[in-house]
C-alpha cells in the first residue's frame, strides 16, 4: 500500500452548500489510500467552507502519515489561494493550464 495513489476530481462549486458532502467524500477517499490526488481543474467557485474541507484533508493526511496532493488548480482556486497566501500551506505547485 506504500505507493497506493488514488485520484479524484472535484468540480463545480466548493461552497458552504456542498461542503458537508465534499468533506465526507474527500476524507473517505483519503482513508482508502496512501496518496490522494485531488484534481481541482473543474472547480468554478471556492469559498471559506470549501477551503476548510481542503485544509482539513491536508491536516488529516499529515496526522495519518498519508499524502494529499492538489492538482490542476482552477482559476477560482488559484485566486483564493493567492488572496489568502495559502500556496505554501498546501505545498503544491499551483499551475493553471490554458
Amino acid at each position: 500500500m506504500a505507493d497506493d495513489v488514488t485520484r479524484i476530481s472535484l468540480d463545480g462549486e466548493m461552497t458552504i452548500y456542498r461542503a458537508a458532502d465534499l468533506k465526507v467524500s474527500v476524507l473517505e477517499a483519503l482513508r482508502k489510500t496512501r496518496v490522494l490526488e485531488i484534481d481541482l481543474s473543474g472547480v468554478t467557485e471556492l469559498d471559506t467552507a470549501g477551503l476548510q474541507v481542503l485544509m482539513l484533508a491536508k491536516q488529516a493526511a499529515a496526522a495519518d502519515q498519508r499524502e494529499l496532493r492538489l492538482l490542476q488548480h482552477s482559476p477560482a482556486v488559484v485566486e483564493i489561494f493567492e488572496m489568502l497566501d495559502l500556496v505554501a500551506f498546501f505545498g503544491d505547485a499551483v499551475l493553471i493550464h490554458a
